[in-house]
Formats: structure tokens, C-alpha cells, sequence
């Protein structure tokens, strides 16, 4: 007898399943397990799932209905809800202790631990990823930091994740995975909170400033001080504040990933996941923005002051996103800590899940199917054994060192890159690359997944997608042969008089700034009207300024080193000129190209990751690839890609005769050195991900039990009639 069942599984898709029974009679053989003694055991015996059969509708574990009534003892047991019991007896609600009402069951599904997973990736993507870089100058500014300091207070949130991913990967995995997450949250909430503290606990910042300084007819003095100001000892303030977002965001995305793994069908893993780090991308967007409105409000709110955000000596309100953030943190901290071991319903996908693992050998990858493996630190040792032993495994990790050293590198040095080649502002490069970054890195994240989803990739099939990813973004990167030519400077790219300057060679001075005394200290570019760079308004010879009302900008007269205008009468606009680079939108297309192809085999490489080792080792192994991908690329990939973009410096600052930063780079050398760097790591990662799709080793069809493909798309049809029938007394 075929029953058609009308299913709505727990991820939301409909599809229709049949049952097929041998024998209408034999109430035995009309429940899902072979071994029940009468109808009324049948209809009590609790499923493997975790669930108890029942005549209402589950709110997170439809897909399951009853094949017999229950008993009337029964009913009045469940008159006043459905309580989910796993196998082991645990109970499946969401809740915390005995406080379970039953209108937080609507969130007890994939879909609600989905989206507090989300807002938390959100929030500390855009802390850690969006504010800490928005706000770094200001931070300096303030709190009188050099760049090493800063560099130390960025570093810290990957040195803590490296000290805590083998301890929270390990016995996370094997622990209650919602209760490591909801208190990693908790710990990130605390680090946000406390690196808004120096606000609080400094004096007032004060600042003495005159408009007229920078002019040629000001007095030019400067003092240079060695003192080192006590301000600057906050900074292991800020580096806690790090360490405890590194701490917290540990299980995020270790636990965070696997718990959603196990959670739902094989098949929709993927899009689940890509939604889980989409929203992780989406959030350094919103801290760039919401940081960027932020800065242009004065730190000490309510203070009436002279300064404009676009002076040297501004220092916004850096602290208000990071107060926002904590608080959101500590919020949603809570509903994470309520769920349960794993949801209602889980049970059967992993009864489904065909194994994808690498086949070792020896044999050896059969330990880890033991239940009691990796429940003690004995087995630690065994586990990264059986890791190290697994060749898709560790080429996958090492091709993800090599993608994440050049995300890492572009996301600092990008704004830089823009800013140089198109002559754009600081902001203004920070918001184009935020355009290009968002949809390319968002839409590439998702849409990776759901190719995995929609063309149901196995594992091998899935590496050989991330090389073609991987391949056509190589073939992208070679766009950086093209350069935007650099707008003309007066004393770094040519002479004052327009004569071409010798390379490698400075001059700032010429007849007509001689007597202005001017300092390299004080950099501050104008746009003078001949279209002209000068290094400052005093090296352009300028003598008085005033405010232009339509565009709110300085404008500077009587610059007398601006050639094309008549004596006493040169003007001279505040800020860089603006660049007419025709390659501007090839250069763009292009680069959004290699943005979106390098996101796109993310997902899809770290699903291969979870597929090619043992369930029981997924969180560890992820734990190890993290620790492989900081240590190799994360943390080197900025330091790689800057020190190489530092040999394309034309001017360096000048700190009271000290080098500091780079003020202004040649394009092409730049671009050239980008080119270089990119095609090393795309060759170097292509090769790796072909080394991990040829190295791999499927386990056989025949030897997985559930292999087929209707079991893999969750379709637990029960064919009863492939069994002899048994009688009653054969049970």
C-alpha cells in the first residue's frame, strides 16, 4: 500500500514522500522500526530522531507523522504540548534550566539558531573587521600611539584565536556546542565594552590649533619632542579589548559552523553556511559606515569647537560603536546560551549523511567513527595525528593560506590602492572599495554556496569548483598591468618649473617658497589652478586663505609658485586634484571580477573541509585550518603585501628627521608589485587545490551504508517490501 505524505521538513522546503508497506494488517510493520512486540508499543517507541510520535504538528520536526493513534493514556500526556526527548534521554527544548516556555520552541529550528548566529558574525565583523580599522588613526591621534602600537592592538584579536582555537575546537566539538558559543559572545560583548573604556577614564581632549599655520607667512616653528606621553600606556587597554574579541570569536566560526553542519540536510548546508558568513562580510561594511558617520562627530559630545573632521588634529566620537556593539553582543548572547545539544530532528540527517571522508590507507580514519573518541585530552594527540595523515585536509587548509593572505593584504592595502591610483581621499577610497566589497564579496559568498547546493556537489566535485574559481580570478588579476597615471606634483613626480626631476630625488624647495621656511613636517596637499600638486599651501608660496561656500573647502590666494596664473593672484585648492585616469572603470570592472571569484570558492572549500574528515572530528579540523590560516596568512598577509607596496613609495613622511609613513606612491610601480604578488598566490593556491582534488580518496559506494541518492536528499522512503514478512512470532 503506497500512502503519499505531504512533508515540510524543518528547513522549509516541501516535498512529497511515500511509505510503502507490505501489509496493511501487520501493525508491526507500520512503524519505522523492525523490532516493536505490539501496536501499542508501536505507537510509543521513540524514534531515532530524538522526537516522540505524536498526533499534533511539530513546530521543528514536521517531517515525521504518526502511523497509528495514540492511546488515550497517551494523549492526556501530551494534551498540553510536545516535549522532544533525544535518544540518550535529553531533552530538546530551548530554554535555560527549568525556564522552557513554549513560545521560545518557535526558534528551536535551524532557521532561528541561523539567524542569532548571523547577528552575532554581523556584530563582530563589523567590531573587529570595521570599526578597530575605521578608527585606528583616531585612536593614535588620541591617545598618542605609534603605528607599532597600533599594529599590536590589531594583532592581538588573531594572536588570542590562535591560542584558543586547539582548546575550544577540541573539547568544544565534543561538548555542548550553543553554550561555548553563547559565552564566546558574552566574552566578545565584555572586549567591546572595555576598549570603549580610556574614553571614560581620560581627561577632556583638548587641542590648540590656528588656521594659520601651513602658510607662508606664519611662523613655521615646530617643536620635536622625545617625551612619551602617559596617554599611550592605554594601549594595553585596547589590546584586552582585542584578546577578548579573539577569545569570543573563537567559537563563532569553529562551533558556530559545525553546529549548523549537523543541524540540517547535507545538501543545504552550504546555503546555510554562506547566509552564516555573508552576514560576517556584510558587518565590516556597516562598521566602515556607521564608523565613517561616528568620526565626523566630535569625541567629547556637547563641546563646541573650531575644528572641522577634516583637519589633521579632529579625533571623532571612535567609542560610540564599539558601546553599540558590546551592548548588542551581551544581548543576543542570551538566546544563543538557550539552546539545546542539538535541535529536534537532527538525528535523522545524520543517520542520512553519506560519509565523504578521505579513505586512509592504513585504515586509521575508522578511529574516529568510536563514540567515545576525542572525549578526553588523550585522544588530542591521536586527532591531529589522524589530521596530519589526511592529504586533502592539509592542502585545503594551505590553499585557504594562500586566499586569505590575499584577502588579508587586499582589505588593508585596497583603500590604498584606490587612493592612489584615482587621487581620491581617504574617506572616498574607503567607501569605493566598501562599493566593490560588498557585493562582490557578499554576493561571491553566497552564491557559492548555493551553487554547491543546487548542483548537489560531492566533495571532489566541489575542490574541482574551487580551482576554477581560483583559476579565472589568476586570470583577473592580470589587469594589474593597467595604472593610472599620477597626477603631477610639484618637487616629487617634477621641478617647479615643470622640468622632469631626477628620479629618486627630492625637491621640495624653488625660488618662489624659499623665504616661506617651510616644514616637511607639515603635509597638507593642495590642487593649485594650474593642476598642480603642491606638498603644502606653504610650498605652494601661498599667503592668505579663506572658505569657499559652495564646496565648504580652503581655498588658498597669492600662491606664487603656481606658474599659470598672473603675480599675487594663484589659487590654490585644499586637497589632492582630481584624477581623469580614463582606465578608472576597466580597472574597477576588473577588480570586482577578482573580488568575486576569490569569495566564491570560500564556502565551497570550507564545505570540502567538513566533508573530507570524520563528523566526529569537523569542529577540531576547523579549528586547525583556522590556525593554519591565520598563521600563514592572515597575520603575514598584510605585512607581505605592505612591505612590498612600500618600494613603490615616492615621499615618505618626515618625523622630525624619523621616516614614518607613506605619503605618496608612483602607480605604476604599485600595480606592478600588486601584480606580482597576486599571480604568486594564485599559482601557489591553484596548485595546492589540485593537489588536494587529486590526492583525495572517496570512501567506496558499496561500503556506505545509506549512499544513494535519495537517502543523501533526505528522502527516508521505507521500502518494507525488499525484507521477508515476518509473522508476529518471529519478532
Amino acid at each position: 500500500m503506497a500512502m503519499p505524505h505531504n512533508l515540510a521538513g524543518e528547513n522549509g522546503f516541501n516535498f512529497t514522500q511515500k511509505l510503502i508497506f507490505s501489509s496493511p494488517s501487520n501493525p508491526a510493520e507500520n512503524s519505522l522500526t523492525f523490532d516493536t512486540t505490539s501496536p501499542k508499543e508501536s505507537c510509543n517507541t521513540s524514534e531515532s530522531n530524538g522526537t516522540l510520535y505524536s498526533s499534533a504538528n511539530s513546530p521543528s520536526d514536521s517531517c515525521i507523522k504518526p502511523l497509528c493513534d495514540e492511546g488515550p493514556e497517551n494523549k492526556s500526556q501530551f494534551s498540553k504540548g510536545i516535549k522532544y526527548v533525544s535518544s540518550e534521554g535529553e531533552v530538546l527544548v530551548c530554554g535555560w534550566g527549568a525556564f522552557t516556555p513554549s513560545c521560545l520552541q518557535f526558534f528551536n529550528t535551524p532557521k532561528g539558531v541561523l539567524f542569532f548566529l548571523c547577528v552575532a558574525s554581523f556584530l563582530q565583523g563589523m567590531t573587529v573587521n570595521g570599526f578597530i580599522n575605521t578608527v585606528i588613526t583616531s585612536i593614535e591621534r588620541r591617545f598618542d600611539l605609534r603605528s607599532y602600537e597600533s599594529g599590536l592592538i590589531a594583532s592581538s584579536y588573531d594572536i588570542a584565536a590562535c591560542v584558543c582555537l586547539t582548546f575550544v575546537s577540541y573539547f568544544g566539538g565534543n561538548g555542548h556546542k550553543p553554550r561555548w558559543l553563547g559565552w564566546g559572545v558574552l566574552i566578545m560583548g565584555i572586549g567591546s565594552v572595555i576598549f570603549a573604556l580610556p574614553q571614560f577614564t581620560t581627561s577632556q581632549y583638548e587641542v590648540h590649533f590656528s588656521e594659520e599655520i601651513g602658510m607662508c607667512s606664519s611662523n613655521q616653528s615646530v617643536g620635536c619632542t622625545e617625551s612619551v606621553s602617559s596617554l599611550s600606556s592605554y594601549r594595553f587597554v585596547f589590546m584586552l579589548g582585542q584578546f577578548l574579541h579573539g577569545i569570543g570569536a573563537t567559537p563563532l566560526y569553529t562551533l558556530g559552523v559545525t553546529y549548523l553542519d549537523e543541524n540540517v540536510k547535507s545538501n543545504y548546508s552550504p546555503v546555510y553556511i554562506a547566509i552564516f558568513y555573508t552576514a560576517a562580510i556584510l558587518g565590516p561594511a556597516a562598521g566602515y559606515l556607521v564608523g565613517g558617520i561616528f568620526l565626523n562627530i566630535y569625541t567629547e559630545i556637547g563641546r563646541q569647537i573650531d575644528l572641522t573632521p577634516d583637519n589633521t588634529l579632529w579625533v571623532g566620537a571612535w567609542w560610540i560603536g564599539f558601546l553599540g556593539a558590546g551592548a548588542g553582543s551581551l544581548l543576543i548572547s542570551i538566546p544563543i546560551l538557550g539552546y539545546p545539544h542539538r535541535l529536534p530532528g537532527s538525528q535523522r540527517y545524520i543517520v542520512m549523511r553519506v560519509s565523504e571522508a578521505h579513505q586512509l590507507k592504513d585504515g586509521s580514519h575508522k578511529t574516529a567513527s568510536d563514540p567515545d573518541f576525542g572525549k578526553t585530552v588523550k585522544d588530542l594527540p591521536r586527532s591531529v595525528l589522524l589530521l596530519l595523515k589526511n592529504p586533502t585536509f592539509i592542502f585545503l587548509c594551505l590553499a585557504g593560506a594562500t586566499e586569505a593572505t590575499l584577502i588579508a593584504g587586499m582589505s588593508t592595502f585596497g583603500p590604498k590602492f584606490l587612493e592612489s591610483q584615482f587621487s581620491l581621499s581617504a574617506s572616498e577610497a574607503a567607501t569605493l572599495f566598501g562599493y566593490l566589497v560588498v557585493p562582490a564579496g557578499g554576493g561571491g559568498t553566497f552564491l557559492g554556496g548555493f551553487i554547491v547546493n543546487k548542483f548537489k556537489l560531492r566533495c571532489s566535485g566541489i575542490i574541482k569548483f574551487c580551482l576554477f574559481c581560483t583559476m579565472s580570478s589568476l586570470l583577473a588579476i592580470f589587469i594589474f598591468f593597467i595604472d593610472c597615471p599620477n597626477m603631477p606634483m610639484a618637487g616629487v613626480t617634477q621641478m617647479y618649473d615643470r622640468s622632469i626631476l631626477p628620479e629618486g630625488r627630492l625637491n621640495l624647495s624653488a625660488p618662489c617658497n624659499v623665504e616661506c621656511d617651510c616644514l616637511r613636517e607639515m603635509y597638507s596637499p593642495v590642487c593649485g589652478n594650474d593642476g598642480i600638486m603642491y606638498y603644502s599651501p606653504c610650498h605652494a608660496g601661498c599667503k592668505k586663505v579663506s572658505t569657499s561656500h559652495k564646496s565648504g573647502k580652503k581655498v588658498y590666494h597669492e600662491c606664487s609658485c603656481i606658474l599659470d596664473a598672473p603675480a599675487a593672484s594663484g589659487l590654490a585648492t585644499a586637497g589632492k586634484c582630481t584624477s581623469s585616469c580614463e582606465r578608472r572603470t576597466l580597472l574597477l570592472l576588473f577588480m570586482f571580477v577578482v573580488i568575486l571569484f576569490t569569495f566564491l570558492s570560500s564556502i565551497p572549500a570550507l564545505t570540502a573541509t567538513l566533508r573530507c574528515v570524520s563528523d566526529r572530528q569537523r569542529s577540531f579540523a576547523l579549528g586547525i585550518q583556522w590556525i593554519v590560516v591565520r598563521t600563514l596568512g592572515g597575520i603575514p598577509g598584510p605585512i607581505a603585501f605592505g612591505s612590498m607596496i612600500d618600494r613603490s613609495c615616492l615621499l615618505w613622511q618626515n618625523q622630525c628627521g624619523e621616516q614614518g609613513s607613506c605619503y605618496v606612491y608612483q602607480n605604476f610601480a604599485m600595480s606592478q608589485y600588486t601584480l606580482v604578488a597576486g599571480v604568486i598566490y594564485k599559482v601557489i593556491g591553484s596548485f595546492f587545490f589540485l593537489l588536494a582534488c587529486a590526492l583525495y580518496k572517496p570512501p567506496p559506494p558499496e561500503s556506505v551504508p545509506g549512499s544513494s541518492d535519495a537517502s543523501e536528499n533526505g528522502n527516508c522512503d521505507v521500502q518494507e517490501n525488499k525484507y521477508p514478512h515476518q509473522s508476529q512470532d518471529d519478532v
